[in-house]
Parts: C-alpha cells; sequence; structure tokens
C-alpha cells in the first residue's frame, strides 16, 4: 500500500512539473515524439546520407567542442564513474521529480547503486579529490540514463554530455563571472561551429555573440506565454540567449521557468537587477526545427548556506545527513561553477538533424521510428527493422 501511494505521489509530482516546464513534447498525442510537421513528409532532407561519415562528422564534432573547452574554460579531462551509491547522496535530482536506473549487485544484496542522471555532485567531489586550484577545472565524458525523460525528437533516454566544473574564489559567485564564463562557453561553440560546417559544407547560422536575458524580465513582459513560448520569442530574435533563472517559484505557487534540484545551482541569490539566481540555459534558435533549442544548462553552485535554504525550500531537508552533503557544509568542497553540454543535442544542432536518434543510439517509440523511416528518416541502429524487437519484454 505504501509502495502504491508513493507511486501515485511520483506521478502526481510529475504531472505538475510538466505542465509548467519548456518541453517539446506533447503528451497529449499518442505520436507527440514526432518532430514539428514540417519536417516530415518530405519536408527535411538529412545532411548525411553515408553512415560512416555520418560517425566521422559526430566525432569530429565532440573532438572539436571538447579542445575548445578545455582551452576557453581553462579545463582537464578526467575519468567519470558509471553509476554511484544511493546513500552517498552523489547522483543528481534534476528537477527533484526522476527516478534514477537502480540495481544491486549479485553478491551485495541490499546495497543501491544508481546510474547518475548527470555529475553535478560528484564532479564537485572531485576537484576537492584531484586538489585542483581554484581558476581552474575539469572536464569528462558522461554517459548515463534518464529513466523518466521525455523520449522524442530532442530528448532520448540516454544521456551523454560535456559534464564540467570549476573551482572558484568565494568573490566569483556573482552574475557577472557566470556571464564572462557562459561567453567562454559559448565561444567555443560558436567556434566549432565554424569548424564543423566548413569541413562538412554546411551553412554556419550561429552569430558571434551570445544574447543574456533573464527569465524574471521575460516573465514580466510575457506573463501569459509558456515558458517554452518565452523561449522561442527570445531565440527566434538574438539566435543565441543565455536565460538567466531557472528554478524556483512564482509567487502563486508556480515553477518560474523549468525546475531544478536544491543541491547543485544557486536559484534563490537575489542579483543587482532585482531578479533571482545565478544559473541559466544556454538556448539557440534550431533552423531546422524552427524553435528554441537548449544546448547547456549550468550555473554558479549553491554554498553551505543557499544549500539550507533550498533544501528547506524544496521540503528535502533530510538530504543534509548525506555524506556530500556534510562534505559541503563543513566545508570540504570548494565554490564551483559548472554544468553539462548535451553532446547528442549539440550534433543534432551542428548537424541539422530534426531527431536527436539520427545522431545517437536510442530507443524511441516503435510506432513513430516507423513513421520517420517511411519518411526516409533513419534513426541509428533503429532505421533497419521493420519493428524493434526489444520494444517489449516477454
Amino acid at each position: 500500500t505504501n509502495s502504491i501511494s508513493s507511486n501515485l505521489q511520483h506521478l502526481y509530482i510529475l504531472k505538475q512539473f510538466f505542465n509548467t516546464m519548456a518541453c517539446t513534447l506533447d503528451r497529449t498525442n499518442p505520436l507527440g515524439g514526432l518532430p514539428p510537421k514540417h519536417c516530415l513528409n518530405g519536408g527535411y532532407k538529412p545532411v548525411f546520407t553515408d553512415r560512416l561519415l555520418l560517425e566521422e562528422a559526430l566525432q569530429f564534432c565532440k573532438t572539436s567542442l571538447e579542445d575548445n573547452l578545455k582551452h576557453n574554460v581553462n579545463l582537464v579531462r578526467v575519468s567519470a564513474p558509471l553509476f554511484v551509491t544511493r546513500a552517498s547522496g552523489f547522483n543528481d535530482n534534476l528537477n527533484g521529480t526522476e527516478r534514477p536506473a537502480t540495481f544491486e549487485p549479485r553478491d551485495f544484496p541490499g546495497v543501491h547503486l544508481e546510474v547518475p542522471f548527470s555529475l553535478a555532485k560528484w564532479k564537485r567531489w572531485a576537484l576537492h579529490y584531484y586538489k585542483v586550484e581554484a581558476g581552474k577545472g575539469i572536464v569528462t565524458d558522461f554517459r548515463g540514463l534518464r529513466c523518466d525523460d521525455d523520449v522524442d525528437y530532442t530528448h532520448s533516454l540516454y544521456v551523454d554530455q560535456f559534464d564540467w566544473e570549476k573551482h572558484i574564489a568565494p568573490a566569483d559567485r556573482n552574475v557577472e563571472y557566470l556571464k564572462t564564463t557562459v561567453t567562454a562557453i559559448y565561444k567555443a561553440l560558436y567556434d566549432t561551429e565554424q569548424a564543423v560546417c566548413k569541413k562538412y559544407g554546411i551553412e554556419p547560422y550561429l552569430p558571434e555573440e551570445i544574447t543574456f536575458a533573464t527569465s524574471d524580465d521575460m516573465i514580466k513582459e510575457h506573463p501569459h506565454a509558456t515558458p517554452k513560448g518565452r523561449e522561442n520569442i527570445l531565440c527566434e530574435k538574438y539566435k543565441a540567449v543565455f536565460f538567466i533563472g531557472i528554478g524556483g517559484m512564482k509567487e502563486d505557487g508556480s515553477l518560474r521557468h523549468d525546475g531544478r534540484a536544491p543541491d547543485y545551482d544557486d536559484w534563490i541569490t537575489e542579483r543587482a537587477d532585482g531578479g533571482f539566481g545565478l544559473n541559466g540555459d544556454l538556448l539557440v534558435w534550431n533552423p531546422v526545427l524552427k524553435q528554441s533549442f537548449e544546448l547547456s544548462s549550468m550555473g554558479i553552485r549553491v554554498n553551505p548556506e543557499v544549500l539550507l535554504k533550498q533544501l528547506d525550500l524544496c521540503h528535502v531537508p533530510e538530504r543534509k545527513s548525506f555524506v556530500w552533503h556534510k562534505m559541503l557544509l563543513d566545508g570540504t568542497l570548494p565554490q564551483t561553477i559548472g554544468g553539462g553540454i548535451g553532446q547528442s543535442r549539440t550534433c543534432q544542432f551542428l548537424l541539422r538533424a530534426c531527431h536527436i536518434g539520427e545522431v545517437q543510439h536510442g530507443w524511441y517509440n516503435p510506432a513513430e521510428v516507423e513513421i520517420l523511416k517511411k519518411d526516409g528518416i533513419n534513426l541509428l541502429g533503429l532505421g533497419e527493422f521493420d519493428a524493434d524487437p526489444l520494444a517489449k519484454s516477454a
């Protein structure tokens, strides 16, 4: 009975959350994961038809972006875990509602291991572990699973991203430092697009400079627009935007603009402009999909004071007893800024693909896969099957 009640509560929270987040999946449509209508029925032609050339391009995109990131942000590549223990508190809670992929080792019943959603907490510990000095950071080639993520043309159950984290001084916990870092990351993306387009004969799209905006101002200017609608307005106008202030609630109790877990990004600190939050999303206008397109989420991380406040606001004060949280509260972990840059999402944008499955081996709605296949849009590894043999388990 307790399990049923817990599951129902989980579904209710998810429903409330999805009603106020910026997303692309139409949950009222059984085929809501398909790309926009203008991409179907011959409206879209893939840039690559040679699969090996596509794989070469994917590798070039990722290698170029990683090299540019390391140079621009002063990062060093380190290895990363594929799973962490539940008791450690090292897994991220993303929006605070998702279920992790969990398993028990055969010979250790009762030990719960989780595939991370991202490495936001682990990376901060890693800076301490590797004794990284202030002004320098790390980047990882992260692979994970997100069981509760959308499965559509921009989302997958499988996530691959460049997870990065940088040690900063306490005095750097301000919006100016955030903007400086965003500018360096955007330059890495811009330079990568220039190189990819030159190599493969694709028309460049990104502007040389990124525009900064705040969720607080956009809510005032467009009070009746959805979060996705506000993103579309900005991105269509400026082409590349960093949207400051993600997480937290409006006065009516609804999400301000998407959700954030309480224990990595700082989404409550008041800025000089009167808004709140030292985090944000890097968005571009996707010329193929004709909509805003998130490439990265990042922010200045919580300090002990902000952590305690955000845990209370999210009604999860018990997390203070986790190993990771104790290390932050006692000053063991450094002050940091960090984020993740989606590898497949970035490749989808750079290579002008209309579906993320064109640049990533994943699992998608078999009915949608068949429709895409008939339209000449083959997803990696799935386009050769009449039906997905793994869609249902015996």
